[in-house]
């Protein structure tokens, strides 16, 4: 194995775990008033393997651990962006002194870091490895606000759920090493066909549940209610952001690549996984008070809508799943950074009662919101209209008419409990005792979100086609 192509395929991983080394050697020395150039430096970090993630060649690099093409480049941009972005607004929302510490940054770079290197995974070690470089900071981002029992409850339960899903993966895979006996992914593409039918089917089926986890997907949905309400917001954002897309991507990499042979098996599982989901984020999110919740059984949701484009199991499946994992992380960074602008008398808005009257008194906010929510219901022309519309339709042509019927049904049953947000804005009494925005890169994240979500019709020719270029690299 040559170092130096490796090296060079690597190169934004490489430059995410330098600038996070250096940075946990220099944050304990950065006094307090100086925190804020740790989020710079971390942001520009992003910011530089941002740019460098085009640059590689394709090709696989140290030893088949890891791909290098065009559907791991397009997912990698998905994954950087959304990190900064949500790394950005974040500086506005970490008002207490534990949430302000050193270690806040570093951890969402390592987490990033395996991230990237969860979506160039090839092989079940490196699947593995990434995995778990992604989840670990993530638990302890979840309870890094020391003062709240609220926080530290999320993250233990976060980790001890997670901790389960990984073992559960972790069985998976050794299942198919030991009926396979190769942990590569081109390998094991070419030996489970002939592997005992049984034995693959089960590692096949931990193997997914272990994924599935990371994407809030029903039923291993239990721990994203508690785990978003009880994080900061800040944290919630990057949660319910960039790791969705790294999973959703690794999910896609795994059944179309590896799991391919067997496609007779897990296709009707990922489309019964897909019902679950979508019923469970829908009905859940309609008794739902609390504004964190609900967006997180919506996230519930979204994973289902994405396992209607994988059951289709066909190119045009995996080009819905792209386009709409793009939009999702867009418009949840926006909703997310409009629960971070939202305060009354300095405390957060937390239920859904708080917003009321706000309408009146900031409509263009209330504007904004409205778009986000209504984009994420899938109505027409908004941005996440037109997600839908792809994987419903990927659906139709695969002959699975009944999964796209279900998948609208869920769609107006959650655009109830969106409309529910918009008319308490409008149309019930409240307080005129509102604040203004926090900061302008909230301000700002809010507005570009939102418009994003109303004209998106305008701008969607170069997503579609950037997903499309991606999900033609991913082999069938």
């Amino acid at each position: 194995m040559e170092l130096a192509p490796a090296l060079l395929g690597a190169l934004p991983e490489l430059l995410l775990a330098l600038g996070a080394t250096v940075l946990t050697m220099v944050g304990p020395f950065v006094v307090d008033q100086r925190r804020a150039w740790l989020t710079r430096a971390a942001l520009l970090t992003l910011a530089g393997a941002l740019a460098l993630v085009p640059t590689p060649p394709d090709g696989l690099i140290f030893g088949g651990l890891f791909v290098v093409d065009g559907f791991g480049k397009f997912m990698k941009i998905l994954v950087l962006g959304a990190t900064a972005w949500t790394l950005l607004i974040a500086e506005e929302g970490r008002q207490s002194a534990s949430m302000r510490a050193f270690e806040y940054p570093v951890l969402v770079l390592f987490s990033a870091l395996g991230m990237l290197a969860t979506v160039s995974a090839n092989n079940l070690m490196s699947l593995y490895l990434g995995l778990e470089m992604m989840s670990i900071p993530l638990y302890v981002l979840t309870a890094l606000k020391r003062e709240s029992r609220h926080a530290g409850e999320a993250g233990i339960k976060y980790f001890v759920l997670g901790a389960l899903a990984s073992a559960l993966l972790l069985y998976g895979c050794a299942l198919l090493y030991g009926f396979t006996g190769t942990t590569d992914f081109n390998a094991l593409a070419v030996a489970l066909p002939d592997a005992p039918p049984l034995g693959a089917a089960a590692g096949l089926v931990f193997l997914v549940a272990g994924i599935a986890f990371k994407l809030s997907a029903a039923p291993f949905h239990m721990w994203t209610p508690d785990v978003y309400e009880g994080a900061p917001t800040p944290v919630t954002a990057f949660l319910a952001a960039a790791p969705k897309v790294a999973a959703g991507a690794l999910m896609l990499r795994v059944l179309f690549g590896p799991l391919i042979g067997l496609a007779d098996v897990w296709m009707p599982a990922i489309a019964v996984l897909a019902v679950l989901s979508m019923t469970v984020g829908a009905f859940g999110a309609l008794r739902q008070t609390g504004l964190k919740r609900l967006l997180a059984y919506g996230t519930i949701g979204h994973s289902g809508y994405i396992f209607v484009g994988i059951a289709a199991g066909t190119p045009e499946g995996i080009h819905g799943a792209c386009v709409y994992l793009a939009i999702y992380a867009v418009m949840t960074i926006g909703a997310f950074a409009c629960l971070l602008a939202m305060h009354r008398s300095h405390q957060p808005f937390e239920q859904v009662e708080h917003l009321a009257g706000i309408g009146r008194h900031r409509p263009m906010f209330a504007l904004a919101f409205s778009a986000l929510l209504l984009s994420m219901a899938g109505l027409p022309p908004l941005a996440g209209f037109l997600a839908k519309l792809y994987v419903f339709r990927a659906a139709v042509e695969a002959d699975l008419f009944w999964l796209a019927v279900v998948g609208v049904l869920a769609s107006v049953v959650a655009a109830a409990y969106y409309f529910r947000v918009v008319y308490v804005m409008y149309f019930a009494d409240g307080d005129e005792d509102f604040e203004h925005m926090p900061g302008r890169r909230v301000t700002w994240t809010v507005t570009a979100t939102a418009l994003t979500a109303l004209l998106f019709l305008f701008v969607a020719p170069v997503v579609v086609e950037a997903a499309a270029r991606a999900a033609g690299t991913l082999g069938l």
